[in-house]
């Protein structure tokens, strides 16, 4: 089997780096992996910590109509050199130009996996184009896997592509959850510890926790100001955000960042490579986006015994049952936000009843040792499928 190819394809190194992380070396045991992403330095540490070959393929997020060609054309080299059994893709630009160069190559098997999809929470022109772009995907891929199971019934009710290509692995996520990595150790509590003084955290101090992109379609607008509104009664709450801003793609207000930087009560962090302590240092995740298609970070919460609220989006709604592991709200609704994490800091019996329940459903639905073996499965049965092993 080691003798069979699988490229695996992203648009930027980072999704091969932390959103699959670890999964390029388990497949590294069984087939021959070549890691392919735009030439960033994060590509030079795929290759040190999965242990797989890499390849740089300069790939834009936006619409780049020339640069999307030359990347077209370089991913069509590439494939022909290489020769693939396999070419998987993740994310949007990634998943075009990839399933469009396999094809052109010959690649056998081609699978797209599904991550959230932009163009449900844009309107016009624009989402007319994404629409075309996920058909155009799609059409191109010999398998289509969503990692949620209403993320498939919106690709199959949208007709972007034949029920008989879909498939969700498991009970959904790209990745699972690496349920040993994410659980308080004496370590991380120390971190943690540390964290509390430097934040000047009070043992007192209920913190909310976001941690994503600050940018308009994660809900950080409405989660601002449901904090805002909800600590003119209760002085002791405080909102922790780790992530950075990402204004030239999705921007949010110039007021909103200035609330951010202005309350002594938020607190922000950027990127942060190991996000364990900052889930140690905190009472609850809030996790109030628009779109996604099976986030990691829910579970990564819930794995800390956070209670989890989250708005009613493909992902979020399977990975909690409200008022068992969270709550969910509706989207771009920051009222109900502010009610949701006024019921936690009120109901101390419910907050003890999905604090009880966080890790333990987490762990039951989504060990990512259980999510590897069923794509393992799944490549092997696709070779035997084209008789290629």
């Amino acid at each position: 089997m080691k003798s069979v190819k699988l490229i695996r394809i992203t648009t930027v190194p980072s999704s091969l780096r932390v959103l699959l992380r670890h999964q390029l070396k388990f497949m590294s045991a069984f087939y021959d992996v070549l890691a392919v992403s735009s030439p960033e330095k994060v590509l030079e540490e795929v290759a040190i910590h999965e242990g797989v070959r890499t390849a740089s393929v300069e790939m834009t997020r936006s619409i780049t109509p020339l640069k999307d060609l030359q990347a077209l054309w370089k991913l069509y080299r590439l494939f022909k050199k290489e020769k693939p059994a396999i070419v998987h893709t993740h994310t949007p630009k990634a998943g075009l130009l990839g399933m469009m160069a396999a094809r052109l190559a010959g690649v056998p098997i081609r699978m797209h996996t599904v991550a959230g999809m932009p163009l449900m929470v844009s309107t016009g022109l624009k989402k007319r184009v994404l629409q075309r772009v996920e058909r155009l995907t799609y059409s191109c891929a010999t398998g289509v896997y969503p990692n949620s199971k209403n993320l498939a019934e919106y690709i199959f009710k949208n007709q972007f592509c034949k029920q008989k290509k879909l498939k969700v692995l498991g009970n959904g996520s790209s990745n699972g959850i690496d349920t040993d990595f994410f659980q308080l150790t004496p370590a991380i509590a120390s971190s943690a510890n540390d964290l509390k003084k430097r934040f000047h955290f009070r043992e007192s101090d209920f913190v909310f926790l976001f941690i994503g992109r600050l940018v308009k379609d994660k809900g950080i607008e409405e989660l601002v100001d449901a904090f805002i509104q909800l600590k003119k009664n209760h002085p002791e709450i405080k909102l922790l955000l780790v992530g950075p801003y990402e204004q030239e793609l999705d921007p949010i207000s110039e007021n909103t960042i200035s609330r951010i930087e202005i309350d002594p009560n938020i607190v922000h962090e950027d990127f942060q490579h190991d996000v364990r302590p900052y889930l140690a240092v905190s009472n609850a995740l809030t996790f109030p986006s628009y779109r996604e298609g099976f986030p990691n970070v829910p579970m990564q919460a819930g794995c800390f015994n956070l209670p989890l609220i989250v708005t009613d989006i493909n992902g979020c709604n399977e990975i909690v049952e409200h008022g068992k592991n969270g709550l969910i709200i509706p989207v771009k609704d920051s009222a109900a936000l502010s009610d949701a994490m006024l019921t936690l800091l009120a109901d101390k019996l419910l907050y003890s009843t999905l604090e009880k329940n966080a890790r333990q459903m987490i762990v039951g639905r989504y060990d990512q040792k259980k999510l590897w073996n069923l794509l393992l499965d799944e490549y092997q049965s696709q070779l035997k499928m084209n008789e290629i092993v």
